[in-house]
């Protein structure tokens, strides 16, 4: 194969939860301009046919199904979505997401429990349906962030500990099904990118990020979503079980 065709998903199947703003949006273009067919997941449904646009003017379909993937029927449901409407799935981008910014000793049990709920046990429901209806292996991306990796300048041990979760939930399933199934699966540690929670920190916090930042500034979402795309894509085949930093080098040594 060449080398630039290892790098498409023609005719491939991606599934893609919080995908009805920000990085989700991202994801879904890219995979859509990568060749594949997008099934778009988000709470806010409302909002996904705006996504659904820009897939199709990359000139591909989509399909869109209303999802909280703290509820694991409505993962399988999304799962079943995109074989029902396109025969097939093979990839899964684990995007939703949910945090903010509160001192351990103020955050409540319920706050807590519901941030790991949608970050990582969301993410394990949406795994176990695409690995139940994965027939030609595949790959799971699954979105964790640098403060799963590296201390952040805001309290946030909920979010922290979910996505470290993730990098543990990760290796995990990279270790059961990479070989037995033909799934690989490996997350992404993003910086700072121009999100929903990055439009709430205030101008002083937004330049200590910059500050903090090797390459001194917030990233653009592509960046994050051309390394989506290399993951998923037979580049990739030899790559599983891993977390790969997009942070314009915070997280270096």
């Amino acid at each position: 194969m060449p080398i630039l065709d290892r790098f498409r998903l023609d005719d491939q199947v991606v599934v893609v939860t919080g995908a009805s703003s920000g990085l989700g949006v991202a994801f879904a273009q890219a995979f859509a301009e990568a060749g594949a067919d997008v099934v778009l997941g988000a709470r806010r449904v409302d909002r996904l046919p705006e996504t659904g646009r820009l897939v199709e003017q990359a000139g591909r379909r989509y399909a869109h199904l209303q999802t909280d993937v703290t509820v694991p029927e409505q993962c399988e449901a999304l799962v079943a979505k995109a074989v029902e409407t396109f025969g097939r799935v093979d990839v899964l981008v684990n995007n939703a997401g949910l945090g903010w910014a509160k001192p351990a000793s103020r955050e409540t049990p319920e706050e807590f429990l519901r941030v790991v709920d949608v970050n990582l046990n969301g993410a394990y429901w949406m795994a176990q349906a695409f690995g139940r209806a994965a027939r030609d292996g595949g790959s799971i991306i699954n979105i964790s962030s640098v403060l799963g990796l590296h201390p952040g300048m805001l309290p946030q041990a909920a979010y922290a500990a979910s996505k470290a979760g993730l990098i543990g939930l990760t290796r995990d399933l990279a270790a059961q099904w990479t070989g037995r199934k033909g799934i690989r699966v490996n997350a992404l540690a993003p910086g700072y990118f121009p999100t929903e929670m990055t439009d709430e920190m205030d101008p002083g916090e937004a330049e200590m990020v910059k500050a903090m930042t090797p390459a001194g500034r917030l990233g653009d979402p592509m960046e994050l979503a051309s390394v989506a795309v290399f993951l998923a894509s037979a580049a990739a085949s030899y790559v599983t079980g891993i977390t790969v930093p997009v942070d314009g080098g915070m997280t270096m040594p």
